[in-house]
């Protein structure tokens, strides 16, 4: 659509002015974020629906590796199986952690760190104890439709740019639904805005106003599940997600009390030293340097945890001694009512310990258990109860973002919830193109005599300090909007 409109179009542009006024401030603000946010919104949703069906999916792309034929004999014992998969790796290979899954029809899995850097998925028979193949761990079809969603596989700069897509989705959800709120000045225009007509979209108009009302009834439907989906998904950005978790965990809102430092002290005894079975008693391990959780070689770890730092078994090198087997691991997990579908991170020291994590559909059932590799005493066994108030509502979050919490049926919602996300991206596209200038950006018009719209700015200044990188990102809008699109011009709302 050119800069200038004839009469009629002026007409149209006031008349949307005068019945609400601050319209096209509005539009202007969904127009910047829409433009940013829509091929983010494409690549979020054709990645997380695939990721929400991992496990359907999973199988189908690895057959011969994941699944087994089911048999009467019994499964090997996990110790036998992670000897012959170390068997089959150079003898520099290490084991880094074991996947314990009792599914009578799947193989079993141990990961190892290659002399390359890189990382290694050995997968077993467990009746037979045969190898059936294996597969780089960052180059399997999930992990890198998992990075995709997730960093773009552009490292940390595609990180920081999907938590800002994320973080201006806001911007268009807030300003998308003041742009469909009903306001009618006269009583013919107030009678057409009928609750049907905000929430069907007019299928017998053509061109532009039908993408409009089509574009607009999508995101109404939609405006609940992908403010829910964004929410749930900003504590798992690698930037303020990052930070979150950490200050969570400082404040005892996020991790459990006591992990690790304020109350909580731990001990992994030595194994020449007497067996205290008291969990508060012996060392305190929030003095002992080390990893967190997030650190850890596993494919999942609660949000609760992540920033958690795990202990260690201090003066455990001095001592000889066997360390606890693989199978008592199992073993001790099972007496805890934990008997599949978790991972072990192996002890890749002297001083490491065992580190299981549990992170099943229902959040409820989480578990981070450590283990002593040489008593196999139990360090801390951290449960959903554990967690504090705000890592327990994203627990939940999490769960029904990545469609797990209700089986079928979330996959299902998250999925149109995803697809409903990129058909506003191309239809906010093709309303554009059907209006688009010549030579310019198409930016709406900005209100010669705009409301104060206090609110909104107060809005935006809030999430400029809740997410400090989009603050300076909305500072960089308004400057280049003065700037470079700051000449008024008159454009059609219709």
């Amino acid at each position: 659509m050119s800069a200038t409109l004839p009469a009629s179009g002026t007409r149209t542009a006031r008349a949307a002015s005068a019945v609400h006024p601050g319209y096209r401030t509005l539009w202007r603000w969904h127009f910047y974020a829409g433009l940013f946010v829509m091929p983010f919104l494409i690549v979020l949703a054709i990645t997380g629906t695939i990721y929400c069906f991992q496990p359907q999916i999973e199988p189908l792309l690895y057959p011969h590796r994941l699944v087994v034929t089911p048999q009467e004999s019994p499964r090997l014992p996990a110790d036998d199986l992670l000897a012959r998969a170390r068997a089959s790796q150079p003898a520099d290979a290490k084991p880094i952690r074991a996947h314990i899954d009792t599914n009578p029809a799947r193989s079993a899995e141990f990961v190892f760190a290659l002399a390359n850097g890189s990382k290694e998925s050995v997968y077993l028979n467990p009746y037979s104890g045969d190898v059936l193949g294996t597969l780089d761990v960052d180059s399997r079809f999930m992990q890198v439709d998992r990075m995709l969603h997730r960093k773009l596989l552009l490292g940390k700069p595609g990180e920081l740019l999907m938590e800002l897509a994320a973080c201006w989705t806001l911007v268009m959800i807030g300003t998308g639904v003041a742009l469909w709120w009903p306001r009618r000045a006269s009583a013919a225009d107030r009678k057409r805005a009928t609750l049907r007509a905000a929430l069907w979209p007019h299928l017998g108009a053509t061109g532009r106003p039908f993408w409009k009302s089509l574009h607009s009834v999508i995101g109404i439907w939609l405006a609940v599940g992908a403010l829910a989906f964004v929410v749930s998904g900003l504590p798992w950005t690698g930037s303020w997600g990052k930070q979150f978790k950490a200050l969570a965990t400082r404040v005892n809102a996020g991790a459990p009390r006591g992990a690790w430092g304020g109350g909580l002290p731990l001990k992994s005894a030595p194994p020449a030293a007497p067996m205290d079975h008291s969990e508060h008693a012996g060392h305190d391990m929030s003095s002992m340097p080390g990893m967190v959780m997030d650190d850890l070689p596993l494919p999942n770890v609660p949000w609760a945890v992540g920033a958690v730092r795990v202990p260690q078994s201090p003066a455990a090198a001095t001592h000889e001694s066997v360390r606890f087997t693989l199978d008592q691991v199992v073993q001790r997990m099972g007496a805890l009512g934990v008997a599949s579908g978790y991972d072990i991170a192996l002890p890749s020291t002297a001083t490491g310990v065992y580190t299981v994590s549990y992170f099943p559909s229902d959040p409820q059932r989480e578990r981070t258990v450590y283990i002593d590799q040489y008593s196999g005493r139990i360090l801390k066994d951290i449960r959903y109860a554990d967690y504090g108030a705000v890592s327990q509502v994203i627990s939940y979050g999490t769960s029904l973002h990545m469609g797990r919490y209700f089986g079928l049926a979330n996959q299902v919602i998250c999925t149109a919830i995803s697809l409903g996300l990129a058909a506003l991206a191309v239809t906010g596209v093709v309303m554009w193109w059907l209006r688009r200038p010549g030579r310019t950006v198409g930016a709406p018009s900005r209100e010669r005599a705009a409301p104060p719209m206090r609110a909104w700015k107060a809005g935006l200044a809030m999430l400029a300090v809740i997410f400090p990188l989009m603050g300076a990102t909305i500072v960089a809008v308004l400057l280049l909007d003065r700037l470079i699109f700051g000449t008024p011009r008159t454009l059609s709302v219709s």
